[in-house]
């Protein structure tokens, strides 16, 4: 049995650029379980925070603590643009066990097994490059479920997505989590939020404001960023510096 890498600590994360903090100070610690929905204004830093998290960035102070000494092959993401192989459907995923050493006899099991699970069965040997925006996206999905990974980090899935493909990834993603998967998902959409998260950690201009269930958050929020992001009005500037 893979030995678990939750709690992911996070301690005084900074991440600075040309001498401007675009990620500044951040402290949390999320557990197994609960969907972490991290909601915020264009710009809030939600997608520096993942890749951060993720190990595809270097912070510029402050660390980033897994449990365990192989935290990232436990570990995958899904980008807004998701990057497609030049290889059919189903090579994509063949290609994603490779990469992680799965013995050849394995992977066409789990293969199909994804490629059923998310509703791409039919598509499996079509190149990926010619899938719609909705199915590569699924096709996202379908390589981080192939995976079998104990945290799934997902930067806005759905922002280029029609109604119809929300719903579809939307329903992977609680697929994902019933399955005991971590979700850590990053959105400004506050339907989708709703939808699903259990917890909300709330940015805003690099700084996290507020951290708590998602049910008091949407009903009591604690800062006026927060309040007025919810109400879709402008955010207030002064108090976040």
């Amino acid at each position: 049995m893979t030995a678990p890498i939750l709690p992911l600590r996070v301690k005084d994360l900074a991440y600075e650029i040309g001498g401007k903090r675009l990620i500044d100070g951040i402290s949390f610690e999320l557990a197994a379980g609960p969907r972490s929905v991290v909601l915020g204004p264009n710009g809030a830093g939600k997608s520096l925070t993942l890749r951060l998290c993720h190990g595809l960035i270097t912070p510029s102070a402050g660390t980033v603590e897994w449990t365990g000494a192989h935290a990232h092959a436990e570990q995958a993401m899904v980008f807004q643009r998701p990057v497609m192989l030049r290889r059919t459907v189903a090579a994509n995923l063949s290609y994603a066990l490779a990469a992680r050493d799965v013995k050849s006899r394995d992977r066409r099991t789990r293969v199909n097994e994804a490629l059923e699970r998310t509703g791409l069965g039919h598509l499996a040997r079509v190149p990926a490059r010619v899938l719609s925006v909705g199915e590569q996206q699924r096709l996202a999905l379908a390589r981080a479920w192939v995976l079998e990974p104990q945290v799934l980090f997902l930067d806005e899935p759905t922002a280029n997505l029609d109604p119809a493909s929300t719903r579809a990834v939307e329903a992977l993603v609680t697929g994902m989590h019933e399955r005991g998967v971590k979700i850590i998902l990053t959105t400004q959409d506050l339907g989708q939020a709703r939808r699903l998260a259990d917890e909300i950690l709330f940015l805003h201009q690099g700084h996290l404001l507020e951290r708590a269930p998602a049910e008091e958050f949407f009903t009591r929020p604690a800062t006026a960023e927060a309040r007025a992001f919810i109400a879709g009005d402008l955010i207030p500037e002064a108090s976040v510096a």
